[in-house]
């Protein structure tokens, strides 16, 4: 893989990474949490690094098999439409 293609990949997943988080925030809102913290206080989710997910940063499967499980939605259901 060529430098270009690894600022590309980069972009790419700073892209998909802004998206999921949205994604987070949007669903966590749905469920009636105003703010993040207590979203994360509530379902036993360190807070300062459930904010960081919400704002696009990187997190490990088992972290949002954790998210997914605490905003009871299956994967399925929150891939969907994820482009």
């Amino acid at each position: 893989m060529s430098i270009c293609d690894m600022a590309t990949h980069d972009k790419y997943s700073d892209k998909k990474l802004k998206a999921l988080g949205q994604r987070l925030k949007e669903l966590r809102i749905a469920k009636g949490y105003k703010n993040y913290e207590q979203f994360a206080y509530d379902n036993r989710i360190p807070r300062a690094q459930y904010g960081r997910y919400e704002n696009g940063q990187d997190l490990r499967f088992s972290s949002l098999c954790k998210v997914l499980k605490a905003l009871d939605i299956s994967f399925e259901e929150f891939f969907r439409g994820f482009n």
